[in-house]
């Protein structure tokens, strides 16, 4: 993989080159590189050919383990009863423990005092009960706790996600929480070579899927870039600018992408070279998740459309919604 240092960096891909290809119709051939300590620069190389160059300098750093408020506010909004259980729980293990320790001292009074060594079975049984109940409290407030964190967990990592950014063109930057309730992304991450194979399997469901609101993230993990060829010619030019709009998001800022798509594969125990997909649910959601290509046919045959508030909505796309 290419380095870059400060300054500007220039990359000019010559028409011989093994990818660029000229048939019936005339082929374009557009790519992207992402990088750190570098500007972003667009090198326009004739009118039928163009290269992008996407480099950006970054010093800041995030933690996708961090907890964000907001992550605990969505946690209280979905299970609002989770506290008041747990408040509970703690309330009866507090009065089993209180009931246990008096009938503890009570048992050893009984078994020192013979006048009253009848009651000592009676002080036992209480006794068990009162161990058992804080028992069965501690167990049921450390599961819900438990389920409180993942959910936390999960909710935050879907705060960070949110938090990264995605271009949309030359011009334009968003963080991925913009598009809450306008797309359904599926992230696309392994090497360049499987990304376009992904990008040519989806070809055939190129409508089907922009009439249901899906947009693909592709994110290359070896370096490489990935070879997207769009045919320019009147009879596809309408499938092309749909094949363009449905792959038209480059993810930026590399490292955070990297470092959160780590934890995912790491929490999920999938090796960190495999490809994987991570299809978003419309209010940024994770919906499911896989190793290999993503299933264009089961999105087209799962989701359902949403022309109606997707036509037109990322043409002159600003980042705001």
């Amino acid at each position: 993989m290419a380095s870059v240092a400060n300054g500007p960096f220039y990359i000019l891909k010559p028409p011989n080159h093994p990818s660029y290809k000229l048939s019936s119709g005339i082929r374009t051939t557009l790519w992207s590189f992402s990088c750190t300590n570098a500007p972003f620069l667009t090198l326009q190389t004739s009118k039928h050919k163009s290269s992008t160059i996407i480099c950006f300098a970054t010093d800041k750093q995030t933690s996708s383990t961090e907890i964000s408020s907001t992550a605990r506010i969505r946690s209280e909004v979905l299970t609002p009863f989770r506290s008041v259980r747990m408040f509970f729980y703690l309330a009866f293990i507090a009065s089993g423990g209180l009931g246990g320790l008096i009938a503890t001292t009570q048992l050893i009074a009984a078994l020192t005092n013979p006048s009253r060594a009848l009651d000592a079975p009676e002080i036992a049984k209480g006794l068990g009960i009162d161990l058992g109940a804080v028992s069965l409290f501690a167990f049921l407030y450390l599961r819900e706790n438990k389920a409180k964190n993942a959910q936390i967990a999960r909710l935050s990592r879907e705060e960070n996600l949110s938090n990264l950014k995605l271009r949309v063109d030359e011009k334009k930057v968003i963080p991925l929480s913009s598009l809450r309730g306008i797309a359904r992304l599926v992230i696309c991450a392994g090497p360049a070579s499987v990304i376009t194979e992904a990008f040519n399997q989806s070809e055939p469901y190129t409508e089907r899927l922009v009439e249901r609101g899906v947009l693909v993230v592709p994110f290359p993990t070896d370096g490489n870039l990935p070879s997207f060829e769009f045919e320019e010619s009147e009879e596809t030019k309408e499938i092309t600018a749909k094949r363009k709009r449905l792959w038209q998001l480059t993810p930026i800022y590399i490292p955070e992408w990297t470092k959160w798509l780590d934890e995912q594969k790491k929490l999920a125990g999938v090796s960190s070279d495999s490809p994987v997909y991570i299809s978003l649910r419309l209010d940024g959601r994770v919906r499911g998740s896989g190793i290999g290509y993503p299933p264009w046919n089961a999105f087209v045959a799962q989701l359902p459309p949403v022309k109606g508030m997707w036509s037109g909505l990322l043409d002159g796309f600003d980042g705001r919604v």
